[in-house]
This record gives C-alpha cells, sequence and structure tokens, in this order.
C-alpha cells in the first residue's frame, strides 16, 4: 500500500514538472527558483540547454542579461549560457513582505534579435527569529474584568514569511489567563490575551507571565517577552465605537494636514472613566505614524506625510479608545484607508537593444532598436502612447509583450540624402494631467556603393597650342562621387579601342588625379582636332565607372614659313627673269609674286616689300597681292637691266620669311614681241604645272576643311543648349586673307582675322599672333565662326 502510494505520488509529481515545462514554454519563459543567502556564482540554472539555443554562437550573438540603472543580480556565462548568481541576495530586502519574491530578468540574443524572459524565485530561509518591539509589557486590569475578556497585545515580528514567519504563541502556566491568535493576513497573528478567571485584586495584586513567539522553521526559532499584569479596580464598561467599520478613499496627492476621517466612541461610565482619548493601536508600523496622525481629543485622523499610490494602495490603521478611568479600559477599531490613484509619474522609455548603424540598402521593416516604456502609475493613468516625434522613415512597431516597441524603417534610406538621425521617441500617459518622455537615440546610415563617379562637365572641351613640351600635362579631368570611403576613391584610364583614334595611344592619365600627359608634341598642319574617352572608376564591391568624352582642338602656331610659288628656277630656287617692252606704260603689270604659308590666321597672313631695288621711282609692290607694276614710263637713261629683291613674311609674334628675286630686263619693242613669243609657250608649260600643283593643294586643303567644319558642326549639336556653335561667313578680308575663326574662353572672345582687323580689335599680349580679342555681344554662351580655308595663297 505504501508503495503504491509512493508510486501515485511520483506520477503526480511527473505531471505537473511537464505541465509547467509545456506552459512555459507557451509564455517563451522560463522560472527557476533560488534559496536567498546563497553564495555569489551559484548556479541557477541552464538557460541555453532550457531553451534549446546553440551553445556555440552565445558569445557571437552577445547573450546577455538586460539590466536597468542597478547593479544585476544575476549574469549568464556567454560560453555556456549557464545563469548563476552574481551578488548574495537578502529575500526580506529584495521583497520585503510580498510572496512570493520573483525576480523578472531579460535576456537578449543579436543577430538575429530574440529576447527571453526569465523569472527567478527567491526561496525564504528561516534566517530571522521573531522579536517583540518590547522586552516587557506591562498591563493593568481591573479585578472586576469578568471571564473571557481580552486584552491585545504586541505581535512579535518576524522577517520572514509563510511557514517561516511566526505561527504560534505560547503563554507560560497560570490559572487566569491563556492566550489565543487572531489572524489579520499578511502573516500578522496578533496574540490575544484572554482572561479565564476573576481575578482578585486582595489575593494577587500582580501577575507575571512570559509570552512565546514560535515560527514555522525546522528548527523552529522563537522570541519571548514578559508580561507584567497589574490588578486594578473598578472601571468596568468599555469605550464603544459608534460604527461597526470605519473606511475612506484619498487621493495620493491630498495635501498633508487634510482630515481624511473621523472615528468616534461612547463610553457608559461616568466622570474621568467614560472620558475618552484616541490612539494609535499598539501594533501600528512606525512608518504609517509617519503618514497619518490622530488627534486624540476628536479622533480626527489627518494625513502627515507624502502618500504614494505606487508603494501602497491602501493602509490598515488600528485606533484605539480608551477612556481615563483610573483603570483604564480600551477598544480596537480598524479604519481601511484607501488611496487614489493620480498621475503622477512620468513615463520611463528603456533602450533594450540598439543598433547605432543601419546599412542604407537595408529592407523596408529592419528593426533599428527595442525600447520597453514604463509608467508606475495606474489605469489610464499608466496607460503610455509612443510616437517618433520627427518626420524620418521610421516607425514604433508594437510588440507582443506590454509596452515593447522596436523601431524599424518604413522606407528606403538614402545616405547621400541624409547620413544620420537623431530619432525622438515621445511616451506620453493617457491621465487627465499627461506626462511626456522624450528619448533621443542616433542612427548612423552606413554607406553601399551606389552613386557612379560624375565628371564636373560632360564633354570636356581643350584647346592645346600646337608644339607642346611632350611629357607635360595638357589637361586635366575631375570627377566626384556622392559615397564615402572606398567607395569614393576615384582612378582614371583611358578608354583605348582597337580600331580607335591612334591619338590615344600618345595620351597618359594619371590614375588618381585625372592630369592628362601628352607623350608627344600636337602639329595641327597634321591633325587639328581629335576626341577619346576617359572612364572614372571607384573602389567599392563591385566597382561603378562612368565615362566622359574629351574634346580636343589644336591651335595654330606660327612655325612655317612661307614657300614661294612663284618665280621659282629650274634649280628650284625663288628666281625669275621679266622682260618687259621699253615703251610700257606707268602701272604695266610685270610679273606677280606667290607664296603659300601652311599655318592659318595672321600665322599665313602674308605680306610683300621690296628689299632691294636698282630704282625705286621705277617700279612698285603691291604689299598684300605681291604685284610687281611700273611706276613711269622707261626714258633712255634707264638701266636696261634690274634686280628686285621680294621679302615675303607672314605676321606671326615672331614672324618668318622668304625672299625672292626678280630681274627684270627692258628690251626694245621688237625683240620683247620675238621673246614673248619663245617665252610664252615655255611659260604656258610652267604656268600649267603651276596650275596644277595649286589646284591640287587648294582641293586638299578645302577637302580637309570641309571634314573638319562637319565634324564640328555634329560636335556643336550634341551639346546641350548651354553650349551652342554657329558657323557664319565673315568675310573681313580683300582677298588675300581665305579665312577667320571665332571662338570664346572664359569671358574673352577671340576671334582669328584676316589683313583687315574690325575696328576695336586688340591683339593680346601673351596669345597667338593671329588671335585678336573682340567686344564681347553675347555671354550666354560660347560662339565659333569659321570660314572655309583655302590656304594663304598669294
Amino acid at each position: 500500500m505504501e508503495q503504491r502510494r509512493r508510486s501515485e505520488a511520483r506520477w503526480w509529481l511527473a505531471f505537473m514538472l511537464l505541465w509547467d515545462i509545456l506552459w512555459s514554454g507557451a509564455l517563451a519563459q522560463i522560472r527557476y527558483s533560488i534559496s536567498e543567502e546563497v553564495q555569489e556564482g551559484t548556479v541557477v540554472g541552464n538557460i541555453a540547454k532550457d531553451l534549446g539555443l546553440d551553445r556555440n554562437a552565445l558569445r557571437n550573438r552577445g547573450y546577455r542579461v538586460v539590466a536597468g540603472s542597478s547593479e544585476p543580480l544575476f549574469e549568464v556565462n556567454q560560453n555556456d549560457g549557464v545563469l548563476y548568481l552574481k551578488q548574495r541576495i537578502d529575500r526580506e530586502e529584495a521583497c520585503e513582505r510580498t510572496t512570493p519574491c520573483l525576480i523578472n530578468l531579460k535576456t537578449v540574443l543579436e543577430n538575429p534579435l530574440e529576447i527571453h524572459y526569465v523569472t527567478v524565485e527567491i526561496l525564504d530561509i528561516n534566517d530571522h527569529a521573531p522579536v517583540f518591539p518590547e522586552k516587557e509589557k506591562r498591563l493593568e486590569i481591573s479585578e472586576s474584568a469578568s471571564p473571557g475578556a481580552r486584552f491585545q497585545l504586541q505581535a512579535a515580528q518576524d522577517p520572514d514569511v509563510g511557514l517561516l514567519g511566526v505561527q504560534h504563541y505560547k503563554l507560560s502556566h497560570n490559572d487566569h489567563f491563556r492566550v489565543e491568535v487572531k489572524d489579520r493576513g499578511e502573516d500578522r497573528k496578533m496574540p490575544i490575551l484572554v482572561l479565564q478567571k476573576q481575578l482578585d485584586r486582595e489575593t494577587v495584586r500582580q501577575l507575571k507571565l512570559r509570552l512565546t513567539a514560535i515560527d514555522g522553521g525546522k528548527p523552529a526559532k522563537s522570541g519571548d517577552i514578559n508580561i507584567i499584569i497589574d490588578v486594578l479596580d473598578v472601571n468596568d464598561n468599555s469605550p464603544v465605537f459608534t460604527k461597526e467599520s470605519y473606511s475612506v478613499t484619498v487621493k495620493e496627492n491630498v495635501p498633508v494636514d487634510t482630515v481624511v476621517i473621523q472615528v468616534n466612541a461612547t463610553d457608559l461610565d461616568q466622570g474621568a472613566n467614560s472620558e475618552i482619548i484616541y490612539l494609535f493601536g499598539k501594533d501600528v508600523d512606525s512608518k504609517l505614524m509617519k503618514l497619518f496622525s490622530i488627534d486624540e481629543n476628536t479622533g480626527e485622523i489627518k494625513v502627515k506625510g507624502k502618500l504614494d499610490f505606487e508603494k501602497s494602495s491602501s493602509y490598515e490603521l488600528d485606533i484605539q479608545a480608551s477612556d481615563k478611568g483610573q483603570v483604564p479600559l480600551t477598544t480596537d477599531k480598524i479604519v481601511i484607508i484607501s488611496v487614489i490613484d493620480v498621475n503622477d509619474n512620468a513615463p520611463e522609455i528603456d533602450v533594450t537593444s540598439f543598433s547605432s548603424s543601419i546599412s542604407e540598402d537595408s529592407k523596408i521593416g529592419s528593426t533599428v532598436a527595442l525600447i520597453s516604456v514604463t509608467d508606475l502609475d495606474s489605469g489610464i493613468n499608466g496607460k503610455v502612447i509612443c510616437t517618433i516625434k520627427q518626420d524620418f522613415p521610421f516607425t514604433l512597431s508594437p510588440s507582443l509583450q506590454d509596452n515593447m516597441y522596436a523601431v524599424v524603417t518604413t522606407s528606403q534610406l538614402d545616405r547621400e540624402t541624409v547620413s544620420k538621425y537623431d530619432v525622438t521617441i515621445v511616451a506620453k500617459d493617457s491621465g487627465e494631467r499627461s506626462y511626456l518622455t522624450e528619448r533621443t537615440i542616433s542612427v548612423v546610415v552606413s554607406d553601399v556603393n551606389d552613386n557612379r563617379p560624375q565628371f564636373l562637365l560632360s564633354p570636356y572641351t581643350f584647346y592645346i597650342v600646337e608644339n607642346n613640351s611632350p611629357g607635360a600635362t595638357v589637361f586635366s579631368v575631375k570627377a566626384t562621387d556622392r559615397d564615402e570611403g572606398d567607395n569614393a576613391i576615384i582612378s582614371y584610364h583611358i578608354l583605348r579601342q582597337i580600331d580607335g583614334n591612334k591619338l590615344t595611344s600618345f595620351l597618359n592619365i594619371n590614375s588618381e588625379t585625372g592630369d592628362i600627359v601628352a607623350m608627344k608634341s600636337f602639329d595641327f598642319e597634321a591633325v587639328k582636332t581629335f576626341q577619346f574617352q576617359v572612364v572614372a572608376t571607384d573602389s567599392g564591391t563591385p566597382s561603378l565607372s562612368s565615362n566622359v568624352t574629351v574634346h580636343v582642338f589644336i591651335l595654330d602656331q606660327n612655325d612655317n614659313a612661307p614657300v614661294i610659288l612663284y618665280p621659282v628656277s629650274s634649280n628650284g630656287s625663288a628666281e625669275g627673269v621679266e622682260e618687259i617692252p621699253r615703251n610700257v606704260h606707268a602701272g604695266h603689270l610685270v610679273t606677280k609674286v606667290r607664296a603659300y604659308d601652311a599655318d592659318i590666321g595672321y600665322n599665313g597672313w602674308l605680306l610683300f616689300s621690296l628689299q632691294e631695288v636698282s630704282d625705286h621711282s621705277l617700279f612698285g609692290l603691291d604689299r598684300y597681292t605681291g604685284q610687281i607694276r611700273t611706276l613711269r614710263s622707261f626714258t633712255e637713261t634707264d638701266e636696261a637691266e634690274h634686280k628686285l629683291l621680294i621679302l615675303v613674311k607672314d605676321n606671326g609674334n615672331v614672324s618668318l620669311s622668304a625672299t625672292a628675286t626678280v630681274m627684270v630686263k627692258v628690251v626694245e619693242p621688237k625683240e620683247a614681241f620675238a621673246a614673248s613669243d619663245v617665252q610664252s609657250a615655255a611659260k604656258d608649260d610652267e604656268d600649267s604645272d603651276v596650275t596644277f600643283y595649286l589646284m591640287i593643294t587648294l582641293g586638299a586643303v578645302s577637302l580637309l576643311f570641309v571634314i573638319s567644319i562637319i565634324v564640328l558642326i555634329a560636335m556643336q549639336c550634341s551639346k546641350s543648349t548651354d553650349y551652342t556653335s554657329k558657323y557664319l561667313q565673315e568675310p573681313n578680308y580683300d582677298g588675300t586673307l581665305c579665312h577667320s575663326i571665332q571662338y570664346r574662353s572664359g569671358d574673352k572672345r577671340y576671334m582669328l582675322v584676316g589683313p583687315r582687323m574690325s575696328i576695336g580689335s586688340t591683339i593680346v599680349p601673351g596669345s597667338h599672333a593671329n588671335t585678336l580679342v573682340l567686344p564681347d555681344r553675347r555671354r550666354t554662351s560660347e560662339e565659333v565662326r569659321q570660314l572655309p580655308r583655302c590656304g594663304a595663297l598669294y
């Protein structure tokens, strides 16, 4: 039979344990118990094992106990998930008389975020003995007291609770009194001395008794008090309260000295035996005496200190009415004071878990922080509404746990727009006079490589003077990246294509600065313009890049000397012989010196001058056309042969020149006609050859120029409206110069012109000799004007 009972007990215990485990799992909460006063480091339980967590990931996931501002009582070992005691716990200090004594813990795992709730019950041990407030109690009892009269004594105090508190009282042996215990709840057992046998003052004037309070520990602990009873004579009526019970409600913010309630008692005796005074009972705690006072004459109970609903929602006062008889008689009554909560506590915001940075490519709904909100008030005063103060891409998502919120993203983040958010969380209770609390958390948006490098200009246009120094920097490109760190570090390279522009092989770019170096000198006469592409790549992973087209225009320098096309002798020297009749008149065309310069503008504008002549009065040279004409008629005294040395020079800064020699022979008319017939045939052949070569040269140059114009027009049309080009003819020359070019750079407008400059033009110091600055008639866009080039042919 005994074995069967044990078996049934084991099954019942197993069932209760299984039920507790299933119930705890459903609530996602573990409950442990530990006795008070155990040593530091005592193991409470293995949380990782009970929750089925991976012990190897505990440290990496930052497994910890979340504590408030006070020193935590428990700590979790991140290596094995064991919860252990960090400091010694005194249950009476931690929970006073609250049972059970529960300490709630929050444990947090990061990446992903998990919260587990652990409850630890602090078990009481019998570490306190009952203690009476006084070592000795003296009572005065009238001999007229009838058997059954009851005299309340002060209860012994035992900080332990439950069975370990005071369980019963024991009175020393005597013939007149016995002890009864009245249970007031909350572990309060009041000893009451009951008269069993009528007292006889003439027989016994004084009784000495010993009252022992015994707790329920094993072994039990006890405390004693000596009771001395003085037997008095005759006041035999006790005061009687007018009400069976007294109760009142009062707000916790009631001012000091406010009358809460008034008690009243009457006594049927006469004289001093009927005069009543009111006192607090012997069992009233000293803390209550700091909060309330009683007027001994009127029975008015007033507020003496500040009430706090959060500390206690009700108070129970023992009030004693005593007459003034020689042997006073007393009556006890309980007054219950209920405290009404008022909204006197502001909400508190506790950041449970917080990630100080979030990637800008995080998905919508990503958690930034976990917060918990508490309000010590109750009811509507303790109901808290949480919001985010700013219009930020964050919101508060309620958790399954009351007053727990997650700060999550509501839209895509962009670090380049906003790199940091100071999120202010507002907690406001719902009381009639509401309180508001703010807590700010700073969220940094971390960068991802989501921006391509951007060039400052697109496209780039550069002008380079020909004959530049090889190896020198000719121009530079620059790109920026809105990202930061490695994502914003930019490297440059030239996009080289196999079948592309061969000139790019002569260019080199600094990968860090974007400076472009020409490895050879450019020749305007060989190439006038070209383009290539530069690629800018950031250092992100994966990297992003962008490219830009660079247009390069070669500017002319005066690096070509004039070439004499006529006269040219058979050995290639610039010498010729002309025969004219002696009877020609003034203005007769003797010959025309023809020359060509491969440069353009002023560099290709040629001027002719007579350096040497035998008779200045006889021949004249047109400085623009190169025509040699007679200035007067010949006389008999004029010599028959004249040597003319003609200097042909361009108009560059440092002008280049060439010379031609023309021998003019004056013959008689008949000889001139005969010679002219002979020479005409040879000259016709010579002129036809020269004309043929001139036509080939002019055609090639014109074709090249037309192609350049078409390329320029296509390039300018592809640009934005802020950069336009127009090509208009501006014939500002008299036929000796076949082209002019106008262009803008910065605040200045430049024009390459022929021999007739427009009024108001000036040569800019330091510019090319063929470059003029024109008065600025438009400043809204750049303008390029160019006439078809036919070479500088004279």
